[in-house]
């Protein structure tokens, strides 16, 4: 049987790094980028089209599936590989961030968040043990441990206070994920850092998260609103604070430049809705920067996105077509373009760090796909 998680860096350029992280699910290549399966679906395509487009792993979220369709409930189904018929690994998220930005009512304590749901207003009580439960009984690979996530224009004090929570958080989801039986000799256990851009909270998170050990760490608290300049300055401190061997994954990013400047400063790991909502929004990712397929000057316009795309066959005036008229394919086709584009530049940076000219690729990128700007 596969070791139950193995990183393996395999070469080094600068801060950046690429390897392999090996689970009984299959090999994830890092950098990595994983799609973002909300509800046990990567919205409008199927499983195995996901898969094409290069993608090693995908995200599923512990808030919204423990709402619907409930976590007892895919368990009894058989786990959320077999309900959503993906056979590779799957991250789950805490639900901590979800429960703060979509509930209307919740009461952070000591023991959990206490919230009402966004569907039903139903109460519900989210504290790391049930977070780590959860995870189990989806049959999560990489569990994330359960926090508080408070804004990057709270006050210090306030951060503070979040910060040291979500390192006692830390400890009892470890306790929670240990205690997990078959699912925790297959399984993962990611901590992450928090401490919004304060260097020096950063630091005693990272040694508290180092202290109870983790098999990887996320840098959390980030792509809230702070802006690049920001997230580029914490992310030159806050990845060298954590285990140099384990992954280390950004939550929540991002834009391709996002992407490229974090894997620059020492990032593995990386998902973000971006790719998947701007499809279904009219949005393409290229190499010449992002545009909106349902500008005008499209409409004639007889080249397809990008003729190495899985929807290469297709042109932009059809795609424009499709979009402006509201039909479901149009989304669909943009969702599997840009899927495949964020796979390609992932597949791109590796072998850039691979080669030793990452700074080159990253100044080449930068330069072609802002030439233009927004189409």
């Amino acid at each position: 049987m596969t070791e139950r998680f193995a990183f393996t860096i395999a070469a080094t350029d600068g801060l950046a790094r690429t390897g392999t992280i090996r689970m009984p699910r299959g090999t994830i290549r890092t950098p990595a980028f994983m799609p973002v399966g909300t509800a046990a679906t990567v919205k409008g395509l199927k499983p195995a089209d996901v898969r094409a487009t290069g993608a090693d792993i995908l995200l599923g979220n512990t808030y919204h599936l423990m709402l619907r369709p409930g976590a007892e409930r895919m368990d009894r189904l058989g786990g959320l590989h077999a309900f959503m018929q993906w056979d590779r690994p799957i991250l789950t998220d805490s639900g901590g961030y979800q429960v703060m930005s979509l509930s209307a009512l919740t009461k952070a304590t000591e023991e959990g968040v206490a919230f009402a749901s966004h569907l039903d207003g139903s109460r519900h009580m989210l504290s790391p043990e049930r977070s780590i439960e959860i995870q189990r009984l989806l049959g999560s690979d990489i569990v994330m441990a359960f926090d508080e996530l408070v804004p990057t224009t709270a006050t210090r004090e306030v951060q503070a206070k979040a910060m040291e929570r979500s390192m006692r958080w830390a400890r009892r989801s470890r306790n929670a994920f240990d205690g997990g039986g078959a699912h925790a000799e297959r399984s993962a256990l990611f901590g992450i850092q928090q401490g919004a851009l304060d260097e020096g909270l950063r630091r005693a998170s990272a040694d508290a998260l180092l202290d109870i050990g983790f098999d990887g760490y996320a840098v959390g608290g980030l792509a809230v609103g702070e802006g690049q300049a920001a997230m580029f300055a914490c992310l030159d401190y806050a990845p060298a604070q954590l285990d140099q061997g384990k992954p280390r994954y950004l939550m929540g990013v991002g834009k391709p430049d996002d992407i490229v400047g974090a894997v620059e400063r020492g990032i593995d790991m990386f998902d973000c809705v971006l790719p998947t909502r701007s499809g279904r929004n009219g949005q393409a990712f290229t190499w010449d920067g992002p545009l909106n397929i349902r500008n005008a000057k499209f409409a004639e316009d007889g080249t397809p996105l990008d003729p190495e795309s899985p929807t290469g066959a297709w042109s932009k005036a059809y795609l424009h077509h499709l979009v402006r008229s509201g039909e479901m394919l149009g989304a669909m086709l943009m969702t599997e373009h840009n899927l495949w584009f964020y796979q390609q530049l992932m597949q791109k940076l590796r072998d850039a760090i691979a080669e030793g000219r990452l700074t080159a690729f990253a100044n080449e990128f930068r330069a072609r796909y802002f030439k233009k700007g927004v189409a």
